[in-house]
């Protein structure tokens, strides 16, 4: 009796580190040749910012080969009490958006507050830090990666209070609410609005 064999259909057989580095290289190859394209004006004349466009080129290039753990996010610490349902939110919030997120139950974040120069007037529910910037109640994640992005000179950021709508007190209703820049001093200016 002979043994039929039938083939499977085919597969490829690409690994998934070599579909990494294809993803990879396609990323390269398409941030080099938007830089090249920035570079150049609606006329076809190169800008004479050429050589600045080709260094952009070159560190999209280290970004795009580079490995996740070098991409990753900086840890935020959160400081919180224990049975505060929306700080639990707005760390799944956080996780969601790619942050890693080490959270601390206290029983008064009080201290905390007052170690790392959050007015009153600024509270909110929980404390966090993040590369050196406070993060005071519920901010948004892509608003901390714009401070992360931008690195301006204040002690951090703020929603005080907890506004329905937040990440973390989402509810039937949503109401605008301002993320503040904060200093030591009490200076506060409005950095998104939403």
């Amino acid at each position: 009796m002979s043994e039929s064999k039938t083939e499977a259909p085919h597969v490829s057989k690409m690994s998934v580190k070599g579909k990494a580095g294809l993803a990879l290289s396609t990323l390269t190859l398409v941030s080099a040749l938007f830089l090249v394209k920035a570079a150049v004006d609606s006329r076809g004349e190169a800008y004479s910012q050429l050589p600045a466009n080709l260094s952009s080129a070159e560190e999209s290039v280290r970004l795009a080969s580079a490995t996740g753990a070098e991409l990753s996010l900086p840890e935020i610490v959160v400081y919180k009490q224990a049975t505060c349902g929306c700080c639990n939110r707005w760390i799944e919030h956080l996780e969601e958006h790619g942050f890693t997120v080490q959270a601390h139950d206290v029983d008064d974040v009080a201290e905390q507050k007052a170690e790392y120069g959050v007015r009153p007037e600024h509270h909110s529910c929980h404390t966090a830090m993040v590369d050196g910037y406070v993060i005071e109640g519920h901010v948004p994640a892509d608003v901390i990666l714009r401070l992360l992005d931008e690195r301006p000179d204040v002690t951090g950021l703020t929603v005080p209070g907890m506004p329905m709508g937040s990440p973390g007190m989402e509810g039937p209703y949503a109401e605008s609410y301002d993320v503040l820049t904060f200093d030591r001093a009490g200076n506060s200016t409005v950095y998104a609005s939403r």
